[in-house]
């Protein structure tokens, strides 16, 4: 069986949270959705956001909860079909209430761009269009 990958995001807000990720087109499964958490399908039988209420989410660990505002935890990295694609998730973010932490990185095989969630979660989509250049 091929492995999963399961995100666990604190958020302070989760209902706030799940109705941004559902305006930027992403899809929850009611199987492993209540008042502590919900599951973000980014891709069907693979990859998944646990968007947790921060109060569970520390039940999970000894250390103190990072202030994703103030402290990167991590950053969080898509692949997108195209350009325009990358582009239209960013925009729909920050119509969203995101911010655009970084300016959109044009390396000619690589275009990226990405945003800083509600809970201050670093998000970035890239398209690839080619091979990155060989080291001389």
């Amino acid at each position: 069986m091929p492995s999963q990958i399961f995100v666990n995001l604190p958020c302070k807000d989760l209902p706030r949270s799940k109705a941004f990720f559902e305006s930027l087109g992403y899809a929850f499964n009611p199987d492993f959705t209540d008042e502590n958490g919900t599951c973000m399908v980014v891709s069907e039988g693979s990859i998944h956001v646990m968007l947790l209420a921060q109060p569970f989410f520390q039940g999970f660990t000894k250390k103190p909860v990072a202030d994703a505002h103030t402290t990167t935890e991590s950053i969080i990295c898509l692949s997108l079909d195209s350009r325009d694609a990358v582009d239209a998730i960013v925009a729909k973010a920050v119509a969203g209430g995101a911010k655009t932490p970084m300016p959109v990185q044009d390396h000619g095989f690589m275009y990226q761009h990405g945003f800083e969630d509600l809970d201050g979660h670093l998000w970035e989509f890239v398209h690839m269009s080619g091979e990155p250049p060989k080291n001389a």
